[in-house]
């Protein structure tokens, strides 16, 4: 898809991060925006802010775990837009700790959004692009998802997951010879609240905590803030998305160097019968 002038977006996890940041490129390029997410006041800010840059914006509360809402959002796009040209599939949480520890909450929630997420997205959309005979899907993986990390075990097996999802949706859309690209984006460090994920966990989710645990996440967090107001902009993620679309490019490594340094340092691991690494997310790389 080279020309993006009047077409559809629709965005998961729109109101913040690379979601918002996916939005205003989108407007910028002179497209309609759905802005689909679960925090509503968020939403509302972030539909006004686009607004404003001249957007023609649709925002739309969203919980992308839910295979009824997101049918929802698809049934919202199309009514109000008439089409739905590049989906991207961006909603996620942050989830991790010592694997054996976990609470099944843990596991049901963290899958639930950033892998149904992106289920509960391709098959309430896909069908529409290809009928149409146009479209474009981007799939929001990490570079979590092209390595592992310990301590960050469901966040790590989700993103593994949505890269795996994504290339077989890619071979099926190909044998089928529709229209329709698929990307898969594959950020490390990006100057986003994903560290702050705890906000949306809902209460049928929640795990009791003692005081000290909280007092723990806590500082985690505002460590956390701290690191990550440091690293790439969601601006520079979405150019290399847009990019990446244009140029019908299924890979997208946001941070080209690092990125493709752990890629090969885990494939050629694989490839001579070695161990995996034992380093944690510190590893994930930096540019």
């Amino acid at each position: 898809m080279k020309d993006f002038s009047g077409k559809v977006a629709v965005i998961t996890g729109g109101a913040s991060g690379i979601g918002f940041g996916l939005a205003k490129k989108a407007v910028a390029e002179g497209m309609k925006v759905v802005i689909a997410d679960i925090e509503e006041n968020a939403l509302k800010t972030a539909a006004a802010n686009l607004a404003e840059l001249g957007g023609d914006v649709l925002p739309v509360k969203t919980d992308v775990s839910d295979a009824d809402s997101v049918q929802a959002l698809a049934d919202k796009t199309l009514e109000h837009f008439g089409a739905a040209h590049v989906l991207f599939n961006n909603a996620g949480v942050g989830g991790g700790g010592c694997l054996w520890e976990l609470d099944k909450k843990d596991w049901d929630w963290v899958l639930g959004v950033n892998l149904y997420g992106v289920i509960h997205g391709v098959s309430a959309f896909t069908k529409h692009m290809v009928a149409q005979k146009e479209g474009h899907i981007v799939n929001t993986a990490s570079i979590a998802g092209l390595m592992s990390a310990p301590g960050t075990s469901t966040y790590t097996v989700s993103k593994h997951a949505v890269v795996a999802l994504s290339e077989s949706l890619y071979g099926e859309l190909r044998n089928a010879e529709a229209n329709v690209g698929v990307s898969v984006l594959c950020p490390a460090f990006v100057n986003t609240n994903i560290f702050a994920y705890e906000r949306n966990r809902p209460e049928d989710k929640a795990i009791a905590q003692t005081e000290e645990e909280k007092a723990i996440a806590k500082a985690t967090e505002e460590a956390s803030a701290t690191f990550f107001a440091q690293t790439m902009s969601p601006e520079s993620v979405a150019e290399k998305a847009f990019e990446a679309i244009s140029d019908d490019q299924f890979y997208i490594l946001t941070h080209p160097i690092g990125s493709k340094e752990q890629v090969e340092k885990r494939m050629r691991t694989i490839l001579d019968g070695g161990n995996p690494s034992v380093a944690g997310p510190q590893d994930f790389p930096h540019a």
